[in-house]
């Protein structure tokens, strides 16, 4: 907005800082003017929008300065009115045909021996592919939602959630700041993890001399910047046009992807062929086909030897992740169904009565994803100060143990000390229950660690998730319209009202404040403990607990939203009681 009080004075020292910044690099890379050019083209825009916050002189959030940027970044568009169920449907199986596509579209110029995936403990929740367009997976998206979360939450960032000026300011910067957090996770990632190929450098080095390599790789950026940009424009697809959120698609496709494929996967893999027992050959990958193979193959001695033991323990895909997966689908599914229910009725028409329903996973399978984000994040920026070229020599905090060391050379994405091991994820009963009931014989599975260190390990990422969890449930309900407040107004505004009670949204308000908050910390709790505890037990196709609740819970959900466009459609007066239009 052009007329928002400002104090220009402010510019004079974010363009000081801005040039010391470009001279800095300049002097590093001896005053290469293509160097010099393109720092200042990508941190021009960062110190522009640090102007427009700072020089902010109005009334609320500085985050107001920011208006002239974020209402003119490019938005689908929201429909004017109802849209019909077969055309949710159109565009929700569209946008994930889309996304299958760009899983399967690999970087071009990107060298595929040489690359490093920061995030394959948690690819499956990342709703990405390794090495292709979908490499960033939803990482941005929910990083953005995070911050903005924690500093509302916390109140550093002051907006009345419940005032639609307020809440357009806060969608607006959630949407710049995935633009940020695409180029915060993407340009780390190539200059350290994701080398480019050494034909596609020598051909640019033949059109450009000399900056074959930093062409190469700016131009893998662009395409993790194009890929991820597009994973936020089709979520914004789904969730204004088509049925559900555009992440949950994501996710659950991506876990249903890999599950599958952990399942019943005749393809040997090299940690198939790493623990197969001597004279059985490559066994197959999936948990079925496994099975059967050893089975076949192996006479009474032979799996008395161990090979039982692989069968039901050995990675990849065990009999016993395969039981947890199952396990897993049960409990949620028969967590999604228990709930407390209203009974409401109408004010004016009588007979017309309803339920209101209060899930015991009130705040759905949000908390987790965060949750996961959140480790995922922990993860990469450790292993980036582990080992990336510059930012390992940053004083204080390069390189530095008690951040997190990664010193397995057959998995070097996994920490193996400091805070990022022991908050990181325990994968199966091989790496904590069996070393702890009997570390003689499972000591290798240690790592090298102590006995209190798996235990501490165990314990500290189990109650990390717990705690981590309600609290992403406390803010997620807060920031949705899911509050006692907001509910008690959507039921006054459809007509309905509790028996027995004035039809007054302050007394729905109280009634409804005995059940929420409560049904909030135990939803988040449960998740998270479930979540983590699956980890624990093991999954089959790597997906991790948090993915298998994630998938169970998004499929449960879709099956009810579908049920409802379905109701809605039949009888288009509950329309407005949904919140629709």
């Amino acid at each position: 907005m052009a007329d928002e009080p400002r104090n220009k004075a402010v510019a004079i020292p974010v363009i000081i800082i801005w040039m010391i910044i470009v001279a800095f690099y300049a002097m590093s890379s001896q005053f290469d003017p293509v160097v010099i050019f393109l720092t200042a083209i990508i941190t021009g825009p960062l110190f522009g929008l640090i102007y427009l916050m700072f020089s902010y002189r109005g009334e609320g959030s500085r985050l107001i300065g920011l208006k002239p940027v974020t209402d003119r970044l490019p938005a689908v568009k929201k429909p004017e009115g109802h849209v019909a169920f077969k055309t949710k449907m159109m565009w929700t199986l569209l946008v994930l045909i889309i996304y299958f596509i760009m899983t399967n579209v690999f970087i071009y110029g990107l060298s595929k021996e040489d690359t490093l995936d920061l995030f394959s403990e948690y690819r499956a929740i990342m709703a990405g592919a390794s090495g292709s367009l979908m490499h960033l997976g939803i990482g941005p998206i929910v990083t953005g939602s995070i911050i903005m979360q924690l500093f509302t939450g916390a109140k550093i960032i002051k907006l009345d959630l419940t005032k639609p000026e307020d809440k357009a300011v806060y969608q607006g910067t959630q949407k710049l700041l995935v633009i940020v957090m695409i180029v915060v996770e993407a340009v780390p990632q190539v200059y350290g993890y994701l080398k480019p190929d050494n034909l596609f450098v020598a051909k640019l080095e033949s059109m450009a001399p000399g900056y074959g390599d930093l062409l190469s790789k700016f131009i893998i950026v662009l395409q993790l910047f194009i890929g991820s940009y597009l994973v936020f424009f089709m979520d914004e697809v789904v969730s204004k046009w088509g049925i559900g959120s555009g992440i949950s698609l994501f996710i659950a496709a991506g876990v249903s992807q890999a599950i599958f494929t952990g399942t019943i996967s005749w393809m040997p893999t090299s940690a198939s062929e790493r623990y197969n027992i001597a004279g059985a050959g490559a066994a197959p990958s999936g948990a079925v086909p496994k099975t059967f193979y050893l089975l076949t193959n192996s006479n009474l001695a032979q799996l008395s030897q161990g090979r039982f033991e692989t069968i039901l323990l050995g990675p990849p895909n065990p009999v016993i992740a395969l039981v947890g997966t199952i396990v897993i689908f049960l409990v949620v599914a028969y967590a999604e169904s228990t709930r407390v229910e209203l009974p409401l009725a109408h004010g004016r028409v009588r007979g017309a009565r309803g339920r209101y329903p209060i899930r015991l996973i009130y705040a759905s399978n949000i908390p987790v994803i965060l949750m996961a984000a959140v480790l995922a994040n922990v993860n990469m920026f450790s292993l980036l100060l582990w080992s990336h070229p510059t930012a390992s020599k940053i004083p204080l905090i390069g390189h530095q143990w008690w951040i997190g060391g990664f010193t397995d050379p057959q998995n070097p994405t996994q920490p193996t000390m400091g805070g990022a091991y022991y908050v990181s994820r325990v994968n199966g009963l091989g790496e904590w229950f069996l070393p702890l009931m009997n570390p003689e014989r499972y000591g290798a599975y240690m790592r090298g660690h102590e006995y209190w260190q798996v235990a501490a390990h165990t314990i500290i990422y189990l109650a990390v998730m717990v705690i981590g969890s309600i609290i992403f449930a406390k803010f997620w309900i807060e920031t949705t319209n899911m509050g006692p407040e907001d509910v008690a107004k959507q039921i006054q505004s459809s007509g309905m009202q509790i028996p027995g009670f004035r039809r007054d949204p302050r007394v729905l308000k109280k009634v409804l404040e005995r059940y929420i908050p409560v049904v909030t910390i135990i939803s988040g709790a449960f998740v998270g403990g479930l979540a983590a505890l699956a980890d624990m037990v093991g999954t089959v196709g790597n997906t991790s607990g948090t993915g298998v609740l994630l998938t169970v819970g998004i499929l449960i959900r879709m099956y009810e939203d579908i049920g409802r466009e379905q109701l809605i459609e039949m009888h288009p007066v509950l329309r407005g009681f949904f919140g629709g239009e």
